[in-house]
């Protein structure tokens, strides 16, 4: 039988049986979480490369907003955690800068909240020729802040009844505007938070509202169901995006936006047809909610 404490003599080293097995085990770990590590590389490195046809059609797009000075509004909404920056960020990665802004707005200042509410978002509004990109938008009135109680119920009721017609003005006066709302589940968005918790690099993301969302989420699902049914509108319909899937949330959204003006292909090759299992209508969105609630007695997210 050996003997665990025997010495062994390994280039110059004096070590035990007991040692040599920890140190094989410390290299099987080291070993395959290179693998690892490099599997996943490789796999975003395919996701992006597969991005750039399509990225190269927005830049397409910007084309022909700017020659027939046309203005283009795309709205990211949803859950937090639900991928709106990141596909943000794709979606702009190889634009030109010139021809297109992304509009964060932070909390209302004590002057903005004595003005009328749309006021602060039509001043970002596009010029002809330009894509504005809304990180939220004044959906916010109809999601966040009925959520947590940062407007009256008749702040609520004026704005549902006030953005659609908004909204009808805009499209009339030609502008596109696309509403794209990212639904990720509540099992995904728990990940995701706790992913934040941990990475340093992804610690900033973490609000005192995203701590929130879980134990609110069903509140979060009544009043995006109020939103879908009071504002999905035949002008200015909503989009879905499921979004648990990252990579297949942002080539779709991508897809949603090139098909949304007539300009020339670059490349017929492109598929921009969106994939149904990512993307779906308002009008079906509020369908698949209000079976559940039927099925159910309460929406599923």
């Amino acid at each position: 039988m050996s003997d665990d404490t025997t010495q062994i003599e390994i280039n110059g080293r004096s070590l035990t049986l007991e040692d040599l097995i920890a140190e094989n085990q410390t290299f099987v770990e080291e070993n395959a979480a290179l693998r690892k590590s490099r599997k996943k590389a490789v796999r975003r490195y395919r996701q992006e490369e597969e991005l750039k046809p399509y990225q190269a059609e927005l830049i397409r797009l910007q084309q022909y907003l700017e020659r027939t000075k046309r203005r283009m509004i795309i709205l990211f909404e949803g859950r937090d955690a639900a991928g709106k920056g990141g596909t943000i960020r794709r979606v702009t990665r190889y634009m030109n800068e010139k021809h297109y802004r992304v509009v964060a707005l932070g909390k209302p200042t004590d002057e903005q909240r004595t003005q009328w509410f749309f006021q602060k978002y039509v001043s970002q509004f596009p010029r002809g020729g330009e894509i504005v990109l809304f990180d939220r938008s004044w959906y916010n009135r109809a999601m966040v802040e009925p959520v947590f109680g940062f407007c009256t119920a008749d702040d609520y009721e004026q704005f549902m009844k006030g953005t659609v017609e908004l909204e009808r003005d805009l499209i009339r006066q030609g502008t596109i505007l696309i509403k794209l709302y990212f639904s990720v589940t509540k099992e995904e968005q728990a990940r995701r938070f706790e992913r934040r918790k941990t990475d340093p690099l992804r610690q900033w993301k973490l609000s005192e509202i995203d701590v929130q969302a879980q134990e609110r989420w069903d509140d979060f699902t009544n009043v995006k169901y109020e939103m879908l049914k009071r504002t999905n509108t035949t002008y200015a319909p909503w989009t879905i995006i499921r979004s648990n899937d990252k990579h297949q949330a942002r080539l779709n959204a991508i897809r949603v936006i090139l098909n949304s003006a007539p300009y020339e292909h670059s490349d017929a090759a492109v598929n921009l047809v969106p994939n149904p299992d990512v993307v779906v209508s308002g009008a079906r969105e509020l369908e698949q909610m209000e079976a559940q609630r039927i099925a159910e007695g309460k929406f599923k997210g």
